[in-house]
């Protein structure tokens, strides 16, 4: 696989987003061999799954995401979609260290012999003319085909190829995406004020997706539809985000296995030895450690805002 220097990227993708990257050195940029505490007890997965992290925007749920990337060594992380957001970023430039931190944070797994694949979403397209390059370690692809510890062959792609508001009406695409913005923002102030009251955070918007009828309506027909697409190629099953909805599910015998995402549910998909997959809700173990630890508690938190 061809090599993509950092210096190559696009104009909107260079400095400002990845400040100090920019300056390799003998063995990689110095960052990824600054010291840094470690947590003891990595989460040995063979394959997890994110996508849907919106970097760029204030719903980027950063801490908690750089706390789950910190806390797992898998042997594959695919970086399944829309996890940078160019549609934003051309709105208005929004990029605290945090945000910078997570792309170093997946630097550093792929230099330390995670295989890491991004395949590019709709909200970061600029990065599929890419496509069979290799950025910083990080192999960038349209689409991959997983197999699994017990031999089932998973078509792993974004979604957005199988959303016809997206493939049809990008304009109505784009004005859904300025309202879902609002309705984050919106999340983010409910939360602050439940901080107030010492309760934990809980996704407005995903609450309300869940309850509108059209909403329901199209993620069952969104999931019907990829995993349809898995069939007709002769795999077993699919593996996609960018409709924000964690599952795994059974269509007639083909897999269909959602991660989620990173600025509602904080999930992700993990692969265990054996195979067999899991949705791992990032928010709730660490809600579940913090009544376990009072000590931590005012962090866990404060990371799930």
């Amino acid at each position: 696989m061809a090599t993509l220097p950092l210096a190559e990227l696009p104009p909107q993708w260079r400095e400002p987003l990845l400040p100090g990257m920019l300056k390799p050195v003998a063995s990689g940029p110095a960052f990824l061999h600054e010291p840094e505490e470690e947590p003891a007890g990595k989460l040995k997965h063979r394959t997890v799954w994110i996508s849907d992290v919106h970097l760029g925007t204030p719903g980027c749920n950063a801490e908690l995401l750089l706390d789950f990337l910190k806390a797992i060594q898998p042997e594959t992380l695919y970086l399944v979609g829309d996890i940078i957001d160019g549609w934003k970023l051309k709105r208005g430039w929004y990029w605290p260290q945090r945000h910078n931190d997570i792309v170093r944070r997946v630097l550093k797994l792929a230099a330390r012999g995670t295989r890491v694949v991004y395949i590019p979403g709709n909200h970061d397209e600029a990065f599929r003319p890419y496509a069979g390059l290799s950025l910083g370690g990080v192999e960038i692809a349209l689409e991959a085909i997983h197999t699994t510890a017990d031999g089932r062959r998973l078509l792993v792609c974004h979604g957005d190829e199988f959303d016809a508001v997206v493939l049809y009406h990008r304009w109505l695409a784009w004005a859904g995406d300025v309202g879902y913005e609002a309705l984050l923002k919106l999340n983010v102030w409910f939360n602050r004020a439940r901080r107030q009251f010492g309760l934990p955070y809980w996704s407005i918007s995903a609450h309300i997706k869940k309850r509108v009828k059209n909403a329901v309506a199209f993620i069952g027909r969104f999931e019907q539809a990829v995993a349809d697409a898995a069939r007709l190629r002769g795999l077993d099953g699919v593996v996609c985000g960018h409709i924000h909805s964690a599952e795994i599910r059974d269509f007639g015998g083909i897999t269909y296995l959602n991660d989620g995402d990173w600025v509602e549910s904080c999930t992700a998909l993990a692969e265990h030895a054996d195979g067999r997959i899991e949705i791992i809700d990032w928010a709730q173990q660490s809600r579940e450690r913090a009544r376990r630890s009072p000590g931590v508690q005012a962090r866990a938190v404060a990371m799930a805002a």
